[in-house]
């Protein structure tokens, strides 16, 4: 499977469909080609509302999802997720149901039983490094899945480095992890010449569980309308707990395998 989705990732960087790349601007975690598939909330939409894509990339980004490759590895990433913390998965599973109950036209580019985040990231590389940065759109406490792909020495390379933590983990080709990336900073130690990395992540921006929590509507819609004092009150309580609620979804190995 690893070197399949190898040899689809190098034919989507030089594919002449993927050649109007450049004329974005580069990505502020790394100097390397990504793009995102799927729902996206929190850059100015007042709506979660589907990634746009010009014509010809979308065309390619939907032939890579359909991929059995990434349909296996996003269906054992799920699995895992899933086995490791359940409550969590859980969570982010009834957010997709919503999601999809207020609109079944948004783009579903896995099925809930194959993957229960809202959205996923090629990163095309071909030698993909990525800069200290935390996904600060992401929930604070849900989870990012990473996975490395691509031909390279994890003994001299492509290490990844959680900055908080103090930690560098040796990260060889078909890793996955699962990290809080918006409050873990981390990045990935640069590949050997003539190497290639890529990666595959998958995530749901805190923008779609905050516009679920708020009856499908915007914050500000919702703080400029007349609240009675308890609903007020029940929000301010909300704020409070919406941490500690967060890290009951943690699983201890005991629970997660009882």
């Amino acid at each position: 499977m690893e070197e399949t989705a190898h040899q689809i990732y190098g034919d989507a960087f030089y594919g002449e469909s993927y050649g109007t790349r450049h004329t974005k601007r580069p990505p502020r975690r790394g100097p390397h080609h990504a793009e995102t598939v799927g729902t996206g909330m929190g850059g100015g939409q007042e709506v979660p509302t589907p990634v746009f894509h010009a014509t010809l990339t979308g065309i390619l980004l939907a032939q890579l999802v359909s991929q059995k490759p990434f349909q296996r590895l996003a269906g054992f990433i799920n699995g895992m997720f899933q086995s490791y913390a359940p409550l969590l998965h859980g969570y982010y599973r009834s957010t997709m149901e919503a999601l999809y109950d207020w609109n079944p036209n948004l783009p579903r580019h896995f099925n809930l039983f194959t993957s229960v985040f809202a959205a996923a990231t090629f990163n095309f590389g071909p030698r993909t490094i990525t800069f200290p940065h935390l996904d600060f759109a992401n929930l604070a406490w849900g989870w990012c899945s990473i996975t490395a792909l691509g031909l390279f020495n994890p003994d001299k390379g492509g290490h990844l480095i959680l900055w908080d933590l103090r930690l560098v983990i040796r990260f060889p080709p078909g890793s996955t992890i699962f990290i809080p990336s918006a409050i873990l900073r981390h990045s990935n130690v640069a590949i050997q010449e003539g190497e290639t990395r890529y990666s595959f992540t998958q995530f749901t921006p805190a923008g779609i569980f905050r516009f679920l929590y708020n009856g499908c509507k915007t914050e500000k819609s919702v703080n400029e309308r007349c609240m009675t004092a308890a609903e007020k009150s029940q929000r301010a309580q909300d704020r409070v707990n919406c941490w500690s609620d967060g890290l009951k979804m943690f699983s201890t190995w005991d629970v997660a395998f009882e």
